[in-house]
This record gives C-alpha cells, structure tokens and sequence, in this order.
C-alpha cells in the first residue's frame, strides 16, 4: 500500500510536493494543516488490513515470523494503535462510515480527503469512477522502526483430486509468466507479483514505483489456519478503537492468536 495524496486539496492547503510526509511526526503535522483549512486530512480504513501498516512501521505485527507465535500484545503494537487512536480522535483520520463511503477510495475519490492509504487498485477504481482526479502515490510514512507497509496477492488455485492436473499446472505457470503479468497489470492496474517484472512494470508505470518500492519491505496477511474469526474479532475491536484502550484490545487479539495456533 501507498500514501495516496489527492494534488488539488494538496495545493488547497497550501502544500508543496515537499510537505509529503515521509515519518509519523509529519504526517501529524501536515494533517493539522490540512485540518486547520476545514478539510479531511486521511481516509482510513479501521481493519488491520490498513491500519496493521501501522504495527509494521513500529515494529510489531500479529504474528511470529514463521508464523507459530502470536505476537500481539506487544509495546510496538500498543505505540501504533495509539497513534493510530490519536489521529482519529484528533479528527485527523476519519474512518469511510465516518466519511459516509463505502470504503477508503470511495471516500478520497469524492474528494472527502486529502490523503488515503491504499493499494494501486485504487488506481483502477479512479480510472473507471472519477477520472478527472489528479493524485499522486507515495511511500507511505516510516515509523519509529522505520518503514512499513502491507501486501496482498490473488492466487490460483489447483484441485488435488483434478482429472487435469497436468493441464491445469501449464496453466497457472502461463498465467504467472512475467510477461502474462505485465498483461494484467496493463489490464486492471495491479501490481506483478514476480519480482523479475519490476523493471519492466516500473517502467511502463512510473508513477506506480512506490508501490513496487514497498514491496521490498511489504508484511503480507496472517495466513496461519484457524485465524479467520481471530482476525474479524480484531477487526471489530479497531472499529471501536477511539473509545476502547489498544492494550485491551491486543491482549484479547493475544489470547485468541495463541488458542487458534494451539
């Protein structure tokens, strides 16, 4: 994901290309100008597939890297859903409900906000819904730990029992060629998910190399099994973030990690 900056209410606040925020403390700062001029600063959306970006930058996220701890109920955790809680009660984030949209997108393509935090699907959704909008897309700002950031993929999948699985493994390996992935990226915005058509997708869309960037450094989805209620119940919880304590909220996404991994 990217910090997506809509050009027009960036000028309307009196911002330069310069004033795009590159850490935590001038992401603040720029959103109290924003603020101060009688607009939105942020869209966000208020599950961990957006506000986790936070976690990550402060050095903390859900679970263990080999994915057999949780790690929830950490200090880096705690630091980053309170700033994250800062910044909504402060009313410089606003949630899309908060901004009556569907999601983030929705809500900085009607020009709600000056910022959002997305992926380059985004890209297409404001090709086909609000063309005339001009945005740029940045690295999203680093942390206390630095940069961070979130990363999702499709896959395809291949029936154990298929009478075709020859056939069906030719396939997939047609469709997640280098090149085959330019063709979807051209077709739907998206990103390869193939590191040896970087350059060439940087090149095609330069204005698309922060997301690519982010990649390097990306934190993708808790994939362990049993985690699907876990996750909506976390999800809830941010969704009450501004009137309940973080701490509370992850040592109840701690207690239920640690019984979903056994």
């Amino acid at each position: 994901m990217a910090l997506i900056v809509n050009d027009d209410l960036w000028k309307k606040a009196g911002l330069a290309e310069a004033d795009v925020p590159t850490t935590w403390d001038q992401l603040t700062e720029v959103s109290k100008k924003i603020k101060a001029k009688g607009m939105v600063p942020l869209a966000l959306g208020d599950t961990r597939d957006r506000m986790g970006a936070f976690m990550v930058q402060a050095g903390g996220w859900i679970i263990s890297p080999d994915g057999k701890q949780a790690t929830a109920d950490s200090p880096e955790n705690v630091e980053a859903l309170d700033y994250v809680k800062s910044l909504l009660k402060d009313g410089l984030a606003k949630t899309p409900k908060q901004l009556d949209a569907g999601w983030s997108g929705e809500a900085f393509g009607k020009a709600k906000a000056a910022m959002t935090i997305e992926g380059n699907w985004i890209k297409g959704a404001i090709k086909a819904d609000y063309p005339d909008l001009k945005y740029t897309a940045h690295e999203l700002p680093a942390g206390p730990k630095g940069k961070g950031t979130l990363s999702f993929t499709n896959c395809w999948g291949i029936a154990a029992k298929s009478k075709h699985k020859e056939q069906a493994i030719s396939f997939v390996e047609a469709m997640t060629k280098a090149d085959q992935q330019m063709a979807f990226a051209r077709a739907f915005g998206v990103m390869p998910s193939r590191q040896s058509a970087k350059d060439a997708f940087a090149q095609a869309f330069p204005e698309d190399v922060p997301f690519v960037d982010g990649a390097a450094y990306a934190q993708g989805p808790v994939n362990a099994p049993k985690m699907d209620s876990v996750l909506a119940d976390f999800d809830a919880g941010l969704q009450n973030l501004t009137t309940t304590e973080p701490k509370t909220l992850l040592e109840r996404l701690q207690k239920n990690t640690q019984s979903a991994l056994g």
